[in-house]
């Protein structure tokens, strides 16, 4: 195998659910709540663990001190994190409203900026996502529903569809619904402030953890009723950012996808169908995230009718 695969990390949440199973085809690991699978992460609280391309069984930290060159390119510093963190998300409850910290305003905090997006690879019933503010909202009227517990009136919700995406700059307040399964790629980050959390309580029983004066100093409020980019048949460019591009390739079956080596590391996500790297045969499926290292060139075959996503043009690659 020449690319390199992750183990995933599963997180449990109140949130989550049995859908990583039932979806995804994956084994968690008991009957609680998984809400997230950590698919590529290198943080000093959660490491990757690699297959592939003569690294078995090394963390992506030891990974990248070993072959930086080869796996993300001659200029790429070994001591430096992987820069994207890459993250299955099954809602089957509405997350909390929540922020995340610019890069101006993080240090102050003793936060990390945290910019992301969110590709919707499959919805059940009524699914949508909270992003921004409802046009006209204030921050005086919003700080009073905070206060009085009706700030779901000003917040701006969307229903959602499979192959919608929504960007999520830091700054950017939002909130996932139930009935999302939600591949999101974001910056190495961990920093989330929580706004709101509709009365809830987490798995111990106990209220969540609010952090409103931190969340103030970091809501954008002139963010007004953003929309998602929806879906378009072929290659659709849905980012283009300092931190990453992403780009979503629709293949027939049979149809092909290239890239040269020695140009970029590229991380490559299925989440409908399956491709082939036509060297060796070796198969990505729906629901899996691999990197496509360096100094390797790659042609992939669509098995089937496929959806890729391509995420490139990391920041410092």
């Amino acid at each position: 195998m020449r690319f390199i695969t992750f183990q995933p990390i599963y997180q449990q949440r109140v949130w989550g659910g049995r859908g990583l199973e039932a979806k995804l085809g994956r084994t968690l690991p008991d009957n609680e709540p998984y809400g997230e699978s950590w698919e590529v992460v290198d943080r000093p609280e959660a490491q990757s663990v690699l297959q592939g391309a003569g690294l078995d069984g090394l963390t992506i930290r030891q990974a990248l001190e070993k072959n930086a060159a080869q796996i993300m390119g001659p200029q790429w510093d070994p001591a430096t994190p992987f820069p994207i963190l890459v993250k299955w998300l099954d809602c089957q409850e509405r997350l909390s409203l929540q922020v995340h910290p610019p890069a101006d305003i993080a240090p102050s905090l003793g936060g990390e900026p945290k910019t992301e997006n969110w590709y919707v690879a499959e919805t059940d019933g009524d699914a949508g996502m909270i992003v921004g503010l409802k046009n006209g909202v204030t921050r005086d009227e919003f700080e009073e529903r905070l206060k009085n517990g009706t700030l779901e009136e000003c917040v701006h919700r969307m229903s959602v569809q499979p192959g919608e995406s929504m960007f999520v700059r830091s700054g950017r307040m939002h909130a996932i619904d139930g009935g999302n399964l939600i591949l999101e790629i974001q910056q190495n980050s961990d920093t989330t402030y929580r706004v709101y959390d509709w009365g809830r309580v987490g798995l111990d029983g106990v209220p969540r953890q609010l952090h409103i004066d931190e969340s103030l100093k970091c809501i954008n409020f002139d963010d007004f009723e953003p929309e998602t980019i929806k879906p378009a048949p072929g290659k659709q460019d849905l980012v283009e950012s300092e931190i990453f591009n992403l780009t979503k390739f629709e293949l027939k079956a049979g149809e092909r996808l290239e890239f040269a080596a020695n140009e970029q590391p590229r991380l490559l996500s299925v989440t409908q169908g399956s491709v082939r790297d036509l060297e060796d045969g070796a198969k990505v499926a729906k629901g899996a995230n691999v990197l496509l290292p360096y100094d390797t060139a790659f042609t992939f075959v669509a098995a089937e009718d496929s959806v890729v996503l391509i995420t490139d043009a990391f920041a410092g690659a």
